[in-house]
């Protein structure tokens, strides 16, 4: 599944195209997704400029100048691409051509852009596990999707003071905690296992114990809280991580899958200085967990 950089690479890149631009139609081929398509959908966006995107976790969000936004979550399969009636390959080693198979196009959005020009963004998923969803922006924090979601993880909310509140007296392990969206929102198992390796430590610790005993944080929480910064912001940096279905909107694929320190390096020799030891899976809630026994403690 898609995972925060990668929405956030997504967003950047239609950005330059949606922005400003009107949808004059929106053509749904089907009537649902994972969910149900609102049924006011057409008829609510028709007409609408779009003011601006962006995003909330992993959640893209299309924000229409009559105050309403399209929620959009790519689910395991979900890409976006833009037809402006000509083919633009992206040369270079990593060049990924993106599958146009129509059958999997369920929804277009049929846009005019300043000047005149129309181009068509597709929204495209094989397996169709993404979901769409119209809310008005003042009711975005209330919505099912957003409801209780912690901080951004590069949000200036993110702190180690803040994490120390939301880690005090739990005894779950400290990856379980951090995959729940209400800790912080956004994060997913690949940069998890990025970040724990980061910080060395491990994550079948429990979370509470990074918390001082006057309930303050500690050296590890510092560490934490930096790792997972800097983990986010390079994934963004390099385009997102291009696994399995996901690939940037202009065709070409992410590049930070080709610095995973831990991440599904099962028997790899662990990259930091000096350690000697190498990295192991595990199963943790039902997803696999990448961590060097010996230097994340």
């Amino acid at each position: 599944m898609p995972e925060l950089p990668e929405v956030e690479t997504v967003k950047r890149g239609l950005a330059p195209f949606m922005e400003g631009a009107t949808i004059r139609r929106l053509e749904l081929r089907r009537p649902d997704l994972r969910f149900p398509l609102p049924s006011d959908l057409q008829e609510k966006t028709q007409g609408q400029r779009i003011v601006s995107l962006s995003r909330r976790a992993k959640y893209l969000l299309i924000d229409l100048e009559n105050g309403l936004s399209v929620i959009s979550h790519l689910g395991m399969s979900g890409s976006y691409r833009i037809d402006e009636g000509r083919q633009t390959d992206m040369p270079g080693e990593f060049h990924h051509a993106r599958s146009k198979d129509e059958k999997h196009d369920h929804v277009i959005f049929h846009l005019e852009r300043t000047g005149g020009s129309v181009i068509r963004v597709i929204y495209n998923d094989p397996r169709r596990f993404g979901f769409m969803d119209l809310v008005e922006r003042r009711l975005m924090d209330s919505h099912a999707a957003f409801a209780g979601l912690g901080p951004e993880p590069l949000g200036n909310m993110l702190s180690a003071e803040a994490l120390a509140g939301r880690f005090a007296g739990r005894s779950q392990p400290l990856k379980t905690v951090l995959l729940d969206q209400k800790t912080i929102a956004g994060l997913g198992n690949i940069y998890v296992c990025e970040a724990l390796w980061r910080a060395h430590l491990s994550p079948q610790r429990a979370a509470g114990t990074l918390v001082a005993p006057d309930g303050g944080k500690t050296d590890g929480l510092e560490r934490l809280t930096i790792a997972i910064r800097d983990v986010i912001a390079e994934a963004i940096e390099a385009g997102g991580s291009s696994l399995r279905d996901h690939i940037q909107t202009d065709g070409s694929l992410g590049y930070f899958q080709h610095r995973f320190n831990a991440y599904d390096r099962e028997g790899q020799a662990c990259r930091h200085p000096g350690c000697g030891g190498t990295i192991g899976r595990i199963v943790q809630a039902g997803r696999s967990t990448f961590y060097c026994p010996d230097c994340q403690m």
